[in-house]
């Protein structure tokens, strides 16, 4: 609901893409917020409850921060998995961030790799730069 959707959807070229990442978290987020804060206005403004404008703060925590930060935590056991069950999430290129493939600028998924293995190269582990 409001942008916090799990797995993955086709494009007009028919490849699969990622629903979920940092940007739809932090968008739904801040659509939820917007909603939240005008709906909170309308009524303190209408109903002259100004006493229980507390009232508001809590449904913001709990209808729009608290629910994108759940899903950010499940945006991030999806990565991992991600970097763990493919050939990309071991490769320099791959950004967990945004589920992308720096070369190619395309999304990845379990089943869709951009350059077929073709372009991969080891991340540089911490004991290799020493």
């Amino acid at each position: 609901m409001f942008l916090f959707r799990e797995g993955t959807e086709e494009d007009d070229e028919g490849s699969r893409v990622p629903v979920i990442t940092t940007g739809s978290v932090v968008w739904g987020v801040l659509l939820r917020s917007a909603i939240i804060i005008l709906v909170g206005f309308l009524f303190l403004g209408l109903f002259e409850i100004g006493q229980l404008g507390w009232v508001f703060f809590f449904l913001f925590w709990f209808a729009a921060v608290y629910p994108g930060w759940r899903q950010f935590q499940v945006f991030q056991k999806r990565i991992k998995k991600v970097e763990e069950s493919t050939l990309c999430g071991s490769c320099i290129n791959f950004e967990s961030g945004s589920q992308l493939c720096k070369i190619f600028d395309e999304h990845i998924t379990k089943d869709y790799i951009p350059c077929e293995g073709l372009n991969w190269e080891p991340k540089h582990s911490d004991s290799d730069e020493g």
